[in-house]
């Protein structure tokens, strides 16, 4: 059970280090927008987290833009961004930060042989003196600069200290140790990071961070055993998405520490764990990424009872089967909020007790949207709204291309057709029309004839927003462009519907992704 906030002790606070919006967004196929990102980052500080890392500013002019909308427009957490031990990394990440409340510079190096050797062509002297040439202009910029040895754990212990030694001495304040590769177990890490303290006293002056990946699905035990000698910062991503495998599950970390606190002695955290449904949800929906079902505190599954034996343990005393309660993770049954003769004063009532803030524009395009739903669909519940909204942040109005109207023909045995109208970033209209041997088939041809794309359907699913006969119905696709891949996200009442918006917004991805390659080849 969570400690009393009485009893807490300062000293064992575990501070939550967010980059679900830099290290989850490096994930295969996720292009958030920056409306995504503000609004994931939103959530976040409801979530309570200490630290969000925003992106990785150097990387491209879009990520430069989001990291400075999340500086400019969270409040509460520190916003950090990412950069290389070099000068132009370090001051555009500092771009991207400074007008934070509070900012903060992650600057990192690799410091074992097989990435010293293969990826920097640098000797341990050379690295030394590039770490130190890093913080100490980090520190020139920022008031909060964090330091982190890449690939950690293959690396030599002796050398590691030698650095994050001169790390600290040059101002760092925060000393992250990654498993960058998920290769390390739970003893050899918390044997590493002892040698650490030993060979390092200053260490014990700073903040010790881990930051672990799932490679050998040892994420969350490894963070753990990090904190349990001393580590005070994790580092985690929600749904524990990430590179490769992912990264530790924030989740999972949360609730380790609310459930099992006296056994951890006394460890605790700030996370506001009632938001973590939400968060987990609107993570899923603007990444593309699902939940799988039996992942632990946010799969449909985790507070899910099948057999008989369970039910009636569970009807008699949920303590029987469930070591949390469901609306501790804020998992409770939506309340019907809207109706379809609801007003716009409703529905911005309604969107600020979701969390939501929006300027008249915004609330108007909104509005629109509500009705063209609740006149489909009649009532409209929380969850409803949430799907609406972040589908709403998946449009760049000026630049998307926009489903007016789409129509459908087709019998059992016989091959479907699709007819859509199409209105470009131009304004202009395009009609096409296309057959296939399903409707999702005939979707995709009809789109690429109204708007010259020429696509391949890799992967496609359908899944309901909330429960019922009239749910919202959301359908994601991965498909081919011009030889890369995208993904997009549509949620409609029709679920053809839906899987024409996600076409769209996957060739509208396509179009911007080969117009910003075309400008940075041009300079622009």
């Amino acid at each position: 059970m969570p400690a009393d906030d009485a009893s807490r002790d300062d000293a064992k606070r575990v501070t939550f280090f967010d980059t679900t919006l830099r290290d989850g967004e490096q994930s295969p196929r996720i292009h958030l927008n920056l409306r995504e990102k503000v609004e994931i980052a939103q959530q976040l500080a409801r979530l309570g987290v200490d630290v969000i890392e925003a992106g990785f500013p150097i990387s491209s002019p879009g990520d430069l833009e989001g990291v400075q909308a999340v500086a400019r427009e969270v409040e509460g957490p520190t916003i950090a961004g990412l950069a290389r031990a070099n000068e132009k990394d370090i001051a555009v990440a500092w771009e991207g930060v400074r007008d934070a409340a509070r900012p903060r510079i992650h600057t990192f190096i690799a410091t074992s042989d097989i990435h010293m050797a293969h990826k920097l062509r640098m000797d341990r002297a050379q690295v030394l003196a590039t770490a130190i040439d890093a913080v100490k202009l980090a520190v020139s910029l920022s008031p909060d600069v964090e330091f982190s040895c890449e690939d950690a754990t293959r690396s030599d212990p002796a050398f590691v200290a030698e650095v994050i030694g001169a790390a600290i001495a040059e101002g760092a304040g925060t000393i992250n140790i990654p498993d960058t590769v998920g290769y390390t177990m739970p003893t050899e890490f918390q044997r590493f990071l002892l040698e650490l303290y030993e060979r390092v006293p200053s260490l014990e002056g700073v903040t010790l961070s881990v930051h672990c990946h799932n490679d050998l699905g040892l994420a969350v035990a490894n963070s753990l055993a990090g904190m349990e000698v001393g580590a005070r910062q994790v580092e985690v991503c929600v749904n524990g998405i990430g590179e490769r495998a992912g990264n530790a599950s924030l989740e999972e970390m949360a609730m380790i520490l609310r459930t099992r606190a006296e056994d951890l002695g006394g460890l605790w955290s700030g996370i506001e764990t009632t938001e973590i449904t939400r968060a987990s949800r609107m993570v899923s929906r603007l990444t593309g990424y699902e939940i799988q079902p039996n992942k632990a505190i946010v799969g449909r599954n985790a507070f899910a009872h099948e057999a008989g034996i369970h039910q009636h343990g569970v009807l008699a005393n949920p303590l029987t089967y469930e070591i949390m309660d469901a609306q501790s993770v804020g998992l409770m049954k939506s309340e019907l909020v809207l109706g379809k003769h609801s007003g716009r004063h409703a529905l911005r009532q309604a969107l600020t007790d979701l969390g939501y803030e929006l300027d008249a524009d915004a609330l108007n395009e909104a509005f629109r949207r509500f009705k063209e739903v609740a006149d489909r669909k009649g009532e409209l519940t929380a969850m409803d709204l949430e799907a609406l909204m972040e589908d709403e942040m998946r449009v760049d109005h000026a630049h998307s291309l926009e489903l007016r109207d789409i129509s459908f023909a087709g019998e059992s045995g016989e091959k479907a057709t699709a007819r859509v109208l199409v209105r470009g970033s131009d304004g202009e209209e395009y009609a096409g029309e296309g057959a296939g041997d399903g409707p999702v088939a005939a979707i995709i041809g009809a789109i690429d004839a109204a708007v010259g794309s020429a696509g391949t359907l890799l992967e496609y699913s359908v899944s309901a927003v909330t429960d019922g006969p009239d749910a919202l119905g959301e359908a994601r696709v991965l498909c081919e462009l011009n030889g890369r891949q995208f993904t997009g996200q549509g949620v409609s009442p029709d679920v053809l519907e839906a899987s024409a918006i996600a076409y769209l917004r996957a060739v509208t991805a396509s179009r911007h992704a080969d117009q910003t390659e075309r400008m940075a080849e041009s300079g622009v």
